[in-house]
């Protein structure tokens, strides 16, 4: 027995040291040393057989070879090399320019395995300087109170001109311009809160506005405009003298920029009555927001040069210019109608411009790096508007139902105290906190220095989605009153937006399953894209000392991952390191544990599918939705800090953060049930889910305190909708609905008087505004309490009721005059009804054959 137990000591000794070795990452060299001294001191002190001794040595000698660099390099490196460069997948120039977009920040930490905290914990919290408050709070305020969102969509198409002037005056066009040029200079944190106040109240004005802001003619110039050209062009943009548009979507290309057809070739032309060489340019574009009223136009196309004039390359590929609209051979199209929002979009198209070469921005020497400028400038936008705009609808329409469901009542009690409302509440509100920790953490590290190219495409898809489930709770819980359009509906434009911020810059469906995992899985790995660098170096010596370098990191990683992704899962992550010793301690944790195992699922993806997995989307965007999942919830936690750790939001933080490792959890599962080598997924199951599927999705106990929490007045709910256009005051309904709701919590014992009262049979009216009458007179409450209580539900009836039309107002155009068996039947009896419908039919029937027959 002693000896048993002795030999049991000294395997536990080996395994767990192996074990603590791969999770804390302990570099080769001391991990070959610490084994040495390990075995050396069973040789001597242990009771194991000479053969088991022998057997040990011997792998201990295969674990010094990699320690022998030169050896290492020759006999193992070079030939793994070899098999690696013919099995590197091709790239397309586009997905080249794409990978090298923006830069790694946190998404590298969570693809790493073992995130190092510190790093997202040392960024400051997002804040607003005082000229930028005194914007949201100035003219920010004032354009949300002349804003009329039945009037711009429905009645005149179109911002009126009040509203266009006060844009431009108050530069809103300009807010990412630099003051030397005229503009604001706001922080892309101060540009998405904007974006989310005016989007609280219009979409359309938010999009109008948002626009100029994102990528656009002002955006590229900055960065990469000659000097000429921004003296030129920038003051007028940020003065709004100039209105500025980009054109890139063509109908043969959408999502796929290297499928352009829109062109322009180098030749000589007319200039200003002299021969210059310039560009001759044809387009086609489609979708261009602000194109209607556009002066200039950011043009993308395809730059080709057949009589070698600037070059000796035939052909440069895209390439950005700018064109004032006045240039002859420039047409704008008539406008689009997106889902009835009335912002400026249409189509855009050229027939033989002929052009300057300094159109082109940045001048010659930029010829052909138009699609490298648009994704290194879409990889800090997409993070902002888009977003922005579902925070707007997140914040909004939280506000908005919290107010609506506890106001509303059936079966004598607010619609709020319903399980199935409590259960579409607590979505909208989790989502938007998702939202607004999304959007401010992202734009407080683009305020910071970084081009987070990978976290920009997980908000655009995911802050979007998450508003479309919003719009849809929304929309469920108010029922009729959201359905019937009219000046009264304040969520069925919203509604009715959202597929719109779905669909552009990249749709959200090739931005899941080729865009956030396929450009992360390289651009963020430690290890992947330096080992492509590495093999594809034509100096083959660094080639192979950097490839060397990368791959026996990758294998260490790899080990590593191993063993922290079962050691993780073992122990539910209880003893990893976090940041923090606080109430949200354990999802730090959780986190870590996905981490690994998203880390090692990755590997194990890429090394037994190779190139193949570009071309498994379904496998590709799980694993992009556990990423994203993961990034999601540190901004949850990381928002939660910034915000002073606030207790009462944190059901809101447990909600959120439980909901998306739930999804992170599933995904995983799903990843692996689709796995098409089925060995591989099972040995994988073991490493990552050694316990089951243990994580569970929010309670319902937790749901109730999110829906109290959205459903009350209170510090929470502010928060929550923190930027949202919410001044009490005529024409605002989301003001209204929140002075609705504080009188609700004022005049509620006066209403639980009224309900003793009718218990008791001291009055005995089922309508409210009788009983406030005969309560009045039976004393249960004062003539002054009954006046207030009027007043009251008075509000709170304006605020149900829906919009009717006579039926000439519905349509935009007369209808023919209604046949007369028509006009007749309404004047009819009841019961003549069937009768007179019968005639109609006829009358309908008989036209539609002598139609026939004419024609």
């Amino acid at each position: 027995m002693t000896e048993f137990l002795v030999s049991l000591a000294w395997f536990l000794l080996f395994a767990g040291g192996g074990i603590y070795l791969a999770y804390q990452r302990i570099d080769l060299r001391t991990s070959t040393i610490a084994t040495g001294l390990a075995l050396l001191a069973y040789t001597v002190f242990g009771n194991g057989w000479w053969f088991w001794l022998l057997v040990l040595w011997a792998l201990f000698g295969v674990m010094v070879v990699p320690n022998l660099i030169e050896l290492r390099r020759e006999k193992i490196t070079r030939p793994l090399l070899d098999i690696y460069r013919k099995m590197l997948p091709s790239m397309s120039e586009t997905e080249r320019e794409a990978l090298e977009a923006g830069n790694v920040w946190w998404d590298g930490e969570l693809f790493s395995g073992m995130p190092e905290w510190d790093r997202l914990m040392k960024f400051p919290a997002p804040e607003l300087s005082e000229e930028e408050q005194a914007f949201i709070d100035g003219p920010c305020e004032e354009l949300c109170r002349m804003i009329d969102d039945w009037q711009i969509c429905h009645e005149l198409g179109d911002m009126p001109k009040e509203v266009w002037d006060f844009i431009i005056e108050h530069r809103f066009f300009a807010m990412i311009i630099p003051k030397k040029y005229g503009g604001l200079e706001f922080s892309p944190y101060a540009v998405a809160m904007v974006q989310v106040k005016l989007g609280s109240r219009s979409a359309t004005v938010g999009s109008s506005v948002g626009v100029p802001n994102s990528l656009g003619p002002a955006e590229l110039l900055m960065h990469y405009g000659t000097e000429e050209q921004k003296d030129r062009y920038l003051p007028g943009l940020a003065s709004g003298k100039e209105i500025p548009c980009f054109a890139l979507t063509s109908p043969e290309a959408g999502s796929d920029a290297a499928s352009l057809i829109d062109s322009g070739v180098v030749c000589k032309g007319e200039w200003n009555g002299e021969e210059i060489t310039g560009i001759r340019l044809n387009w086609d574009k489609r979708y261009i927001t602000l194109a209607p009223v556009a002066t200039v136009l950011g043009l993308a196309f395809k730059l080709y040069d057949p009589d070698h004039l600037i070059g000796d390359k035939d052909e440069y590929g895209i390439t950005a210019a700018l064109i004032p609209v006045s240039t002859p051979g420039v047409v704008t199209g008539r406008r689009h109608n997106p889902l009835t929002i009335a912002f400026q979009n249409g189509p855009t198209s050229g027939k033989d411009v002929f052009v300057p070469l300094d159109y082109i921005i940045g001048g010659q020497k930029m010829a052909g790096k138009g699609w490298k400028m648009l994704v290194t400038l879409l990889s800090v936008g997409r993070a902002i508007s888009l977003p922005a705009a579902a925070c707007a609808g997140g914040q909004a329409g939280s506000y908005a139902s919290g107010a609506y469901t506890r106001i509303r009542k059936q079966f004598n009690t607010s619609i709020a105290n319903f399980e199935g409302v409590g259960e579409a509440l607590t979505r909208i509100a989790g989502h938007t906190y998702i939202i607004n920790s999304a959007l401010s953490v992202t734009s407080g590290a683009i305020g910071a220095g970084e081009q987070p190219a990978v976290p920009s495409a997980i908000l655009k898809y995911h802050c979007t989605e998450l508003g479309r489930k919003v719009a849809n709770d929304a929309m469920d819980v108010h029922g009729g009153k959201a359905v019937m359009m009219g000046p009264n509906n304040y969520l069925g434009r919203p509604y009715m937006a959202t597929p719109i911020s779905i669909t552009v810059e990249g749709a959200n469906i090739l931005t899941r399953s080729l865009i956030i995992y396929g450009q992360g899985a390289i651009r963020c790995h430690p290890f992947v894209l330096p080992e492509m660098q590495a093999a594809s170096d034509e100096d083959e010596d660094r080639g192979l000392i950097d490839f060397d370098a990368a791959l026996f990191g990758h294998i260490g990683y790899a080990i590593s991952n191993l063993a922290r992704s079962f050691f993780l899962a073992l122990t539910h992550a209880k003893f990893s390191r976090v940041p923090l010793n606080t109430p949200t301690r354990r999802y730090y944790q959780n986190i870590n544990r996905y981490s690994a195992a998203f880390a090692l699922a990755s590997d194990f993806a890429m090394l037994t599918l190779g190139g193949a997995l570009k071309k498994r989307e379904l496998l590709s965007a799980r694993l992009g939705d556990v990423l994203s999942s993961m990034y999601l919830a540190s901004c949850v936690l990381k928002h939660f800090e910034n915000q002073g750790r606030r207790a009462t939001d944190l059901p809101l933080v447990e909600w959120s953060v439980r909901t998306l490792m739930y999804q992170a959890q599933e995904a995983l599962h799903s990843f692996l049930r689709n796995f098409p080598n089925r060995w591989v997924a099972g040995f994988l199951r073991v490493f990552i889910f050694p316990r089951g599927r243990t994580y569970s999705a929010p309670s319902d106990e937790l749901a109730q305190k999110v829906v109290e929490l959205v459903t009350r007045t209170g510090e929470a709910r502010e928060r929550l909708s923190e930027f949202a256009y919410t001044t009490i005051e005529p024409g605002n309904p989301l003001g209204l609905l929140q002075e609705a709701l504080q009188l609700s919590e004022t005049y509620a014992p006066l209403e639980l008087r009224l309900k003793q009262a009718l218990r008791e049979g001291l009055i005995k009216s089922d309508y409210l505004g009788s009983q406030i009458d005969e309560a009045a007179h039976a004393g249960v409450i004062s003539k002054k309490e009954a006046a207030e209580l009027r007043e009251y539900h008075d509000k709170v009836r304006a605020l149900l009721a829906v919009d009717d039309f006579a039926p000439e107002e519905i349509g935009r155009q007369k209808a023919e005059p209604k046949p007369a068996a028509v006009a007749a039947a309404r004047k009819k009896p009841a019961v003549k009804k069937k009768t007179a419908r019968k005639k109609t039919t006829s009358k309908k029937t008989s036209k539609k054959k002598t139609r026939k027959k004419a024609g």
